[in-house]
């Protein structure tokens, strides 16, 4: 059975730091590309950014410079360190694993940037 368990969510305020953090069980981790997507009420849910099992890296515009994808094969474990957050961050942020016929979804975390 595939679980991705997403972590580290919460309220932050205006211009702080959260990491997000997802274990992955059930999947051999490192041939999957893991990512981090996210919803924000009543909008589609959108890439955040992706890694590929060989750490081929893809930000969307809005994450790229303040946020930070990694992944650790040994622990299959993927993390999200975002920094600077707005309150247009705020959203449900979902991990993310996909390969050619696979596509597995975590349950989502909050996360709301609010003063």
């Amino acid at each position: 059975q595939v679980q991705l368990v997403e972590s580290g969510g919460g309220l932050v305020q205006p211009g702080g730091s959260l990491r997000l953090s997802c274990a992955a069980s059930g999947i051999i981790f490192s041939i999957y590309t893991m990512g981090w997507y996210r919803q924000a009420p009543g909008k589609e849910r959108e890439l955040v950014a992706t890694i590929t099992g060989a750490g081929r890296i893809k930000y969307a515009d809005s994450a790229k410079g303040r946020f930070t994808i990694s992944r650790d094969n040994f622990k299959s474990t993927v993390s999200l360190q975002m920094n600077s957050l707005t309150p247009e961050d705020t959203a449900a942020y979902y991990c993310n694993a996909a390969r050619v016929g696979d596509d597995y979804w975590g349950q989502g975390t909050q996360v709301t940037v609010s003063s």
